[in-house]
């Protein structure tokens, strides 16, 4: 069984709020393109320099049919659908790298997001074969490197000045969690 398969046959329950479940076709909305037009949304990701549109998004939503990644949801049990997450495997180094948006301002500094992460890391830490779970933001980004932190992950490598954010160079930091350390 591949990696994704494994994932999402495992998904977690849910907890008090937080759900995770395959994105499906009927999530593509206007709500949800506009989560990634949004620039406050997207400000650390390099989606702002795309303007999306339903078609793009369908595309995207569809690239993940034949590849060994998942596009998840994230349903919150006041809101519906408040974000995404992206996990992409690469089973020859058993590894899989993790992605999460949280379009829904309104849920901002509630802790989803960390719900949400800590939900799929245990998920992944199931996963037969898999050793390494990475994820990276930006400097700049300290909602996700407190995520990454709270979540236990540790410091893997740093790209100084990698990318610019409103007219400045930010590091990108990476992080990991190594399953049977």
């Amino acid at each position: 069984m591949t990696f994704k398969e494994q994932l999402l046959q495992q998904l977690p329950k849910a907890t008090n709020t937080i759900s995770l479940r395959s994105f499906v076709a009927d999530d593509l909305s206007t709500t949800y393109v506009g989560w990634l037009n949004d620039a406050e949304v997207v400000r650390f990701s390099n989606q702002r320099f795309i303007l999306h549109s339903l078609s793009s998004c369908d595309a995207f939503f569809h690239s993940f049919e034949q590849a060994p990644a998942c596009f998840l949801a994230i349903d919150h049990s006041d809101f519906g659908m408040i974000g995404t997450m992206t996990v992409y495997f690469n089973e020859h180094h058993g590894t899989a790298d993790i992605g999460i948006l949280i379009g829904e301002r309104k849920t901002w500094g509630q802790g989803v997001g960390l719900t949400a992460w800590r939900m799929v890391m245990d998920t992944l830490q199931k996963v037969r074969g898999l050793r390494k779970i990475t994820g990276g933001t930006l400097a700049c980004n300290l909602s996700m490197l407190s995520i990454f932190r709270r979540a236990g992950m540790v410091e893997d490598g740093i790209r100084r000045g990698q990318e610019v954010v409103e007219g400045q160079p930010y590091d990108i930091h990476y992080f990991a969690h190594f399953i049977h350390e």
